[in-house]
């Protein structure tokens, strides 16, 4: 879900961008116009995230899938043995990519849980030279969400935050790494956001393919390949509109109390349930299941019917789900809830 003023700023200027006559899809990503877009919205996110100087902001393709790839070749040597945490879909597919190119080991795995739940926190005390610490914060599919920061020492910690940047503010100076797929809280489909450690790029292996090489798209301000021009350019009206609602702190508060509304009405209704531990639900995604399953397709039609949408599970788990990204107003989890309610009266 976008901003509706991002949505419809972006349709004033859709035909005639800055009075160019042009739209933003139709300037040269070379052109001075598009390289301001550029350098305002990487200055934008800094200021929203307090980046350090220290770090890289990329804005790069292939989603965060790609990174799977991206970061083994860039950050480790073959021989290096690597280490990730399992949380369950999104964990597992980062650790089949990494194992292509590196050994990997698991050091903390939440499929005894059946990934309902993440590690509890503590120190993780890991191999001299292990290049670094993989995690995901926030499993989509599961529902899960880490609400601590895995303490890795001095080893650079990566996280994939696909779902969780910008939802709230964030310590990037405990990172070696973050990376973000843009379709959740960034902007639409087709960018990622990839912020790095400078000290951490240059070391690359000779086999990494140009456009994912960190220090060169660092060097050429993500612009090695030809980026893509209209998701960068809307992300930057997302940032602005982040900054204008008050920043992370205001965004990160009301993103808190919508999921608490949410998830205090399943676990009072009598009726749906959280399959998800309490103490590690996400924020952002919401699964939940009905008093009955059978009914799961008569919820989503009455639901859509209602203007909901959207509310399938993800195919591999099934059930209910909601996510409910920073664009999504308070309105709205009270709109879902007056829903639930009514169906649960009415086949409860």
């Amino acid at each position: 879900m976008l901003p509706v003023t991002v949505l419809e700023q972006a349709g004033r200027e859709l035909l005639d961008w800055q009075a160019s006559g042009m739209s933003v899809m139709e300037i040269s990503h070379r052109s001075a116009a598009f390289m301001s877009v550029a350098q305002t919205a990487e200055a934008d996110l800094r200021a929203l995230l307090a980046i350090p100087d220290r770090y890289k902001v990329l804005f790069l393709q292939g989603g965060a899938t790609l990174q799977f790839a991206a970061i083994p070749l860039n950050l480790a040597k073959a021989d290096a043995t690597l280490a990730y945490i399992n949380t369950g879909v999104w964990s597992q597919k980062a650790i089949a990519e990494a194992r292509r190119y590196n050994p990997v080991t698991v050091v903390a795995d939440s499929a005894a849980e059946k990934f309902m739940d993440v590690p509890a926190a503590r120190h993780f005390d890991l191999a001299e030279g292990t290049p670094y610490l993989h995690y995901t914060a926030n499993e989509t599919i599961g529902g899960t969400e880490f609400p601590y920061i895995p303490d890795s020492g001095d080893t650079p910690l990566v996280a994939d935050m696909s779902s969780t940047l910008l939802s709230r503010p964030l310590d990037v100076s405990r990172f070696g790494l973050i990376y973000a797929g843009a379709q959740k809280n960034i902007g639409p489909s087709g960018l990622t956001v990839v912020i790095v450690r400078e000290d951490l790029i240059g070391h690359s292996r000779p086999e990494l393919p140009a456009v994912m090489n960190y220090a060169l798209q660092a060097a050429e301000g993500s612009m090695a390949n030809t980026p893509p021009t209209y998701a960068w350019y809307l992300a930057g009206l997302v940032f602005k509109w982040l900054k204008a609602e008050g920043g992370l702190a205001v965004i990160g508060e009301r993103n808190r109390q919508k999921a608490q509304r949410l998830y205090d009405y399943i676990d009072g209704s009598g009726y749906y349930q959280s399959p998800v531990a309490s103490h590690c639900r996400s924020w952002m995604n919401v699964p939940f299941r009905l008093a009955d399953a059978t009914l799961e397709g008569c919820f989503t039609q009455e639901a859509a019917a209602a203007g909901l949408t959207n509310l399938e599970g993800h195919r591999s788990v099934g059930g209910m789900r909601a996510s409910i990204y920073n664009a999504m107003p308070l309105a709205g989890i009270d709109a879902l809830v007056d829903f639930m309610r009514g169906f649960a009266a009415r086949y409860g």
